[in-house]
């Protein structure tokens, strides 16, 4: 038997329905304010192409003369910057190249070309470097420009080190599947399927073949260092460190006869450790270069 529904039925369930879309359209808004929350404030379109254009022009020659990445030639490329900032912070260099590679089009779109953006970082309160504007989430959504591509790899180990990553750096350093899916949860990406994606990226390029154990004492003593870096940032800006200038008690400049290593030596790092500092992808050092040799 098919009982006919009453009026007072039918109202019920329109006002129900509409409750749930008014909830629903209000957690949509929500969202929206918490991304262009954390964006910097919006600028004309002139304003935009004006600030794009200088820094186009000081890119210039980089530009003209850039050769485009395949996978094989950028993961060859970044692999040891990958490898110096997972020793460094404990981000699998896997997930580090995963997101290079996805994030900026394997180093062949826009943001990477021109403002040597590869992680699609944009530009937050603290931010004091230059900026280049693209339309993303919104209209001329500002973006961080680096000076160099290791830069934009420095930064985004920064760029991690705050509290809502933190549960991260307690993860082993080759537990790329852990930080994938970590990633997503910590609302680093809006995709649903951004984990599936990296650990696509990994497993076909076989990424993970750059990621290192860590024994256990390496790996207290690493979380112990970064976590306290993480505590320190809560409560106030991050400060950026590529864009600060650096004391001159903390330089040290290359003399006759030095070598990495006895730089290293002398002032109780690593020789991972002082290039990374540096920015350096290689051991190659020069007479009356400057290297900063403090944390």
């Amino acid at each position: 038997m098919i009982y006919a529904k009453s009026p007072a039925f039918a109202l019920k369930r329109i006002i129900c329905c509409l409750c749930v879309s008014l909830a629903v359209l209000s957690g949509c808004a929500a969202h929206k304010r918490a991304i262009s929350h954390t964006s910097a404030p919006l600028i004309s379109n002139s304003q935009a192409h004006k600030n794009n254009k200088v820094i186009q022009k000081a890119r210039s020659e980089a530009i003209a003369t850039y050769v485009p990445f395949t996978v094989a030639t950028y993961i060859d490329r970044f692999k040891t910057i990958a490898i110096q900032e997972m020793n460094l912070y404990g981000i699998p260099a896997s997930i580090t190249l995963a997101q290079g590679l996805f994030e900026s089009g394997n180093g062949n779109g826009d943001l990477a070309k021109i403002a040597n953006n590869h992680f699609g970082i944009k530009c937050t309160s603290d931010w004091k470097g230059k900026s280049y504007y693209k339309d993303d989430d919104q209209v001329n959504d500002c973006f961080r420009v680096y000076d160099r591509p290791e830069d934009s790899y420095r930064d985004h180990s920064e760029f991690l080190k705050r509290k809502r990553y933190a549960p991260l750096f307690e993860l082993d350093k080759n537990d790329y599947q852990g930080w994938a899916n970590g990633l997503k949860t910590a609302g680093y990406a809006t995709n649903p399927k951004y984990p599936q994606l990296l650990v696509g990226v990994i497993e076909k390029y076989h990424l993970d073949q750059y990621d290192r154990p860590e024994g256990e004492m390496q790996k207290i003593k690493r979380e112990d260092r970064v976590l306290t870096q993480i505590n320190q940032n809560i409560g106030k800006a991050i400060k950026d460190s590529l864009v600060q200038s650096t004391p001159t008690t903390k330089l040290y400049t290359i003399k006759t006869g030095d070598t990495l290593y006895n730089v290293s030596k002398r002032f109780g790092l690593t020789v991972d450790e002082l290039k990374t500092l540096n920015n350096m992808a290689d051991n190659s050092i020069k007479i009356g270069q400057k290297l900063i040799i403090a944390k």
